[in-house]
């Protein structure tokens, strides 16, 4: 391979590279916003299991069947 192929591939590379980088941000900030609104749906379920009176959450109640 001469010098300006070489030269050529790695600027190829370089900005495949640079985009793959691009996504992977974007995707990061894309888990931290929903992780950011899970935390709220949990502590919003939270306080209206609270709120409910007690008792056993929802989530840990037996099945009717059972």
């Amino acid at each position: 391979m001469d010098q300006r192929a070489a030269e050529e591939q790695i600027a190829h590379l370089t900005r495949a590279v640079d985009d793959l980088s691009e996504v992977v941000a974007r995707q990061q900030a894309e888990i931290d916003r929903l992780a950011r609104r899970v935390g709220l749906l949990l502590s919003r379920e939270a306080e209206r299991e609270a709120e409910s009176g007690g008792g056993v959450p929802l989530a840990d109640q037996r099945p009717p069947h059972w």
